[in-house]
């Protein structure tokens, strides 16, 4: 296990806003976090960036605890992808991407042929380089979201966390947005409230609520109408469908 914590809280001004986490990615799997809003997504991938150091437990990278790793070094391991991220600056794509380059770069280091290779290897894997002059400006919101997973892949991290990616995204960039994580093939931990979205492309599911884990397994453990009822406070068909039986969630009208 990579990333791992171990019983994590944190809590400001005496609200526990995340409640006593125990997580296990395994190297190279897709982890959905999914819960209401208000439930500890974002603070708990905040927490395991680095972003911010829990009230209680452990952060553990390759075992070791984060709160004595350099944050430049969590940076070379550790990329974050947020929400929509928005600049007014005129940038171009290669612009935004070379950013990741910086916790490999000395202080008013110039660019160097490592850092370039870096930037033309993310913008190739995300199917980026004739873009790479385009004005950010003048980008689709599925096109910048695809920039910042550039942007974090030139880092050349080993684990990847996504908050909510597809907010805003049409369905078809959410399909295509989900498919490119999966095909990076990389340590991934993704926000995410489309519950059919994370069964299709997620390994496990950990589901909170008001902080805490109540639920954690494969799509097809976590996803039942007991649970979606609990957490969500609707009512819910689950359907196992195709290929090892993904659950499909369809929701219905009237409460839980």
């Amino acid at each position: 296990m990579s990333l791992s914590t171990r019983d994590v809280s944190w809590v400001v001004g005496g609200r526990r806003i995340v409640d006593g986490v125990t997580l296990d990615v395994a190297d190279g799997s897709v982890v959905g976090l999914l819960g209401p809003n208000g439930s500890g997504k974002s603070s708990l991938l905040r927490l395991l960036a680095g972003v911010r150091s829990p009230s209680s437990g452990q952060v553990l990278l390759d075992g070791v605890d984060l709160a004595g790793i350099r944050r430049r070094d969590v940076a070379r391991r550790v990329a974050v992808v947020e929400q929509q991220a928005q600049t007014e600056l005129d940038l171009v794509v290669a612009d935004v991407v070379r950013l990741g380059r910086i916790p490999h770069r000395s202080t008013w280091a110039p660019e160097g042929e490592d850092d370039r290779a870096a930037v033309a290897e993310a913008l190739a894997r995300v199917e980026l380089t004739e873009m790479a002059s385009r004005s950010w400006h003048t980008l689709s919101g599925g096109e910048r979201q695809r920039v910042h997973i550039a942007r974090a892949l030139a880092q050349q991290p080993q684990e990847l966390l996504l908050d909510e990616p597809t907010n805003h995204l049409d369905v078809h960039h959410q399909l295509d947005l989900l498919d490119l994580v999966r095909r990076l093939r990389m340590t991934s931990v993704v926000a995410l409230h489309d519950l059919n979205l994370a069964a299709m492309f997620c390994d496990r599911l950990v589901v909170l609520k008001d902080g805490a884990v109540v639920a954690a397994g494969t799509p097809g453990e976590v996803l039942t109408t007991g649970l979606i009822a609990d957490v969500y406070r609707v009512r819910a068909v689950v359907t196992p469908e195709g290929p090892g039986g993904v659950p499909s969630v369809r929701f219905e009208p009237g409460p839980p």
